[in-house]
């Protein structure tokens, strides 16, 4: 976040993930559609500039739902 607020975008969505993980975690595409959902959305209804919407996810929800996804698809874990 502190970046965001460094950068001054005119708009922006975050997530509070690990660095690089903006998406959250690979295979999660459930999650990861509904991040860039709520991103394209948010870019019709902002409403003022620097506005920075927070998306209330949590990265040890999102990497325990990776790891079943990992599971499930008989992969080893990352």
């Amino acid at each position: 976040m502190d970046v965001t607020e460094h950068i001054k975008p005119p708009r922006a969505v975050f997530a509070p993930f690990m660095m690089g993980h903006h998406f959250g975690v690979p295979r999660h595409k459930e999650l990861q559609r509904r991040i860039i959902l709520e991103m394209l959305d948010f870019l019709t209804t902002a409403t003022r500039s620097g506005e920075v919407k927070m998306l209330p996810l949590k990265w040890a929800n999102a990497r325990q739902e990776g790891k079943e996804i990992e599971r499930r698809l008989e992969l080893k874990e990352v």
